[in-house]
C-alpha cells in the first residue's frame, strides 16, 4: 500500500500553545504543519510557499493583496481556526480560494468567560484582591448587587449566546434577547423573551454581546444606543471587539450611564491582543485610556482559551482540511454569502447562493 505523502500546511500566528494542540491533531490526519510565530500579512505572505493550505487565527490578514498571492502560490484554501470571519475579504476570495472555520469549539467556554468577567466587575473581586495584597481589607467602594431578579440583555443566540442564557437562568435572571433569526422553540422552552434590541437596551441592567460581525453590527452598541440604555448598566463583549464604539464607551463610562465593561475584544486588538508589551507600552490612547477605569475588566481575547476548546479547534481545523485535501464537502465552509447576511453556509447552501 502506498502512503499519501503529508500535506504541507502553512500555520501564522502560531504561538507554543497552538503547536502543542495543532501538531498531534494535523498529522493524525496526514498534515504537515509549519508553524510561523509572525502573523499573515503582505510582508509574511511569503512564508506559505510550497504550502496547499494556510492555517489563520482572528488577527491576521486576510485582505485582497494577501488572497492574491496565496492563489499565485496556489494555496487553495484557508483554515480559521476560529468562529470569526470579519478578517477576510471574501470579494478577493469567491471563486479563487476557499475558506473554512471553526463554528463551535467550546460554546462553555466564552459563555463562563462572559459570566465570569459579569461577577468579577459587580462584586468588584480584582479590586478586593489587589486590596488584600496590600493588606488593606477595607470593603468600602466595593458594593454589588444582587443578580437574582435582574434584567439581562442577549445579542445574539448562537450557541455561546443560548449557553449565556441558561446560565443566567440559574442565577434567576429575567433573560431578553435580540437576534434577527431567533431560536423560538429554545426560547420557549427555556423561558427567554425575543425582543427588538430598542426594548433590550432600554430594559436591561447587563448587556452580553455574543452576536457575529457583520456591515449590520459594526458599532451596534454607539453613542445613539447607549443613550437608550439604563443608567449603570453593565457592558460585557466577548464577541468582536468593533460591535462596540469605543469611544462611546468611554464617554458612557465617564457619563455613569454605563456602571461596568467587561471586554475579551477590542476594536483594535491585532496591534496588542497576544503580545508581551509590558516592557515598551502601547500607544492607543483609547485603550489606555480605558486601563485607567476602576470598573472596566479588559482580558487579551482569551475567552476561547481552555482545553476542552483548544482540543476541539485543533480537531476541527485539522478534518476541514483534510475533507477539502479529499474533495469530501466543507460543512464549515464561508463564503461571500455567509459574510454579507451573518448566516452559516448550510443555511443557504442548498440554494446554491454561494
Amino acid at each position: 500500500m502506498v502512503r499519501e505523502p503529508p500535506i504541507p500546511v502553512a500555520v501564522f500566528d502560531a504561538q507554543n500553545y497552538d503547536e502543542e494542540f495543532l501538531a498531534p491533531a494535523f498529522r493524525a490526519v496526514g498534515l504537515e504543519p509549519h508553524f510561523h510565530s509572525a502573523r499573515l500579512s503582505p510582508a509574511t505572505v511569503k512564508l506559505a510557499d510550497g504550502a496547499r493550505a494556510v492555517c489563520v487565527f482572528v488577527n491576521d490578514d486576510l485582505g485582497r493583496a494577501v488572497i492574491d498571492a496565496l492563489v499565485g502560490m496556489n494555496v487553495g484554501l484557508i483554515a480559521l481556526r476560529c468562529a470569526g470571519f470579519n478578517n477576510v475579504d471574501f470579494e478577493a476570495c469567491h471563486g479563487r480560494i476557499r475558506v473554512v472555520r471553526v463554528p463551535a469549539y467550546s460554546p462553555h467556554a466564552v459563555a463562563e468567560h462572559a459570566v465570569a468577567l459579569l461577577l468579577a466587575l459587580n462584586r468588584k473581586i480584582h479590586r478586593a484582591w489587589l486590596r488584600t495584597r496590600d493588606n488593606n481589607f477595607s470593603i468600602h467602594g466595593l458594593l454589588g448587587f444582587d443578580l437574582f431578579g435582574k434584567t439581562a440583555g442577549i445579542v445574539g443566540t448562537g450557541k455561546i449566546g443560548r449557553v449565556v442564557a441558561e446560565i443566567f437562568q440559574g442565577f434567576g435572571l429575567r433573560r431578553l434577547a435580540y437576534d434577527p433569526f431567533p431560536d423560538t422553540a429554545w426560547a420557549a422552552r427555556t423561558g427567554v423573551e425575543y425582543v427588538p434590541l430598542e426594548k433590550l437596551w432600554a430594559e436591561s441592567d447587563i448587556i452580553t454581546l455574543h452576536c457575529p460581525l457583520t456591515p449590520e453590527t459594526v458599532g451596534i452598541i454607539n453613542a445613539k444606543t447607549i443613550a437608550q440604555m439604563k443608567r449603570g448598566v453593565v457592558v460585557i463583549n466577548t464577541g468582536r471587539g468593533r460591535l462596540i464604539d469605543t469611544r462611546a464607551l468611554l464617554h458612557g463610562l465617564k457619563s455613569g450611564r454605563i456602571g461596568a465593561a467587561g471586554l475579551d475584544v477590542y476594536e483594535e486588538e491585532e496591534r496588542y491582543f497576544f503580545r508581551d508589551l509590558s516592557l515598551t507600552g502601547i500607544d492607543d490612547d483609547v485603550l489606555a485610556r480605558l486601563t485607567t477605569f476602576p470598573n472596566v475588566i479588559i482580558t487579551a481575547h482569551q475567552a476561547f482559551f481552555t482545553q476542552e476548546a483548544m482540543t476541539a479547534i485543533a480537531r476541527t481545523t485539522a478534518k476541514n482540511i483534510r475533507a477539502w485535501s479529499h474533495g469530501e464537502p466543507l460543512v464549515h465552509e464561508v463564503c461571500l454569502h455567509c459574510a454579507r447576511t451573518g448566516q452559516p453556509h448550510e443555511a443557504h447552501a442548498v440554494s446554491g447562493a454561494s
